[in-house]
């Protein structure tokens, strides 16, 4: 099973919000230290969600990346066309070679 950051991202948010939540209402409630506790797991996964973010460089990079696969994709398609032409001219010159040599046995007047 591997990881996956997308998912755990909302999650993690999630859990932040509502150990801030809980936080709020033990300090309500006269309970520093049920508080305390709360605003350390709050935080703990505030950071973690802002770790789980992805970066900005490597979704550029993924998008070149894709773009350039594609743009070699397009070139050898138009490696390939410009092959099968050149066979193709190569063979209509060597027919035409073929009808233009002389017969020794037949000469032509």
């Amino acid at each position: 099973m591997t990881f996956k950051p997308h998912i755990w991202r909302p999650i993690s948010i999630g859990l932040a919000a509502v150990n801030f939540l809980g936080m709020a209402m033990a300090a309500g409630s006269s309970e520093p230290t049920h508080a305390t506790v709360h605003a350390a797991l709050a935080l703990a996964f505030a950071y973690w969600a802002q770790r789980l973010r992805p970066a900005t460089g490597a979704l550029e990079q993924e998008d070149r990346i894709d773009m350039l696969e594609a743009e070699i994709g397009n070139l050898r398609g138009e490696l390939s066309d410009a092959a099968e032409r050149l066979d193709f001219a190569e063979r209509m010159l060597a027919q035409a070679a073929e009808t233009r040599r002389v017969n020794p046995e037949h000469p032509q007047t």
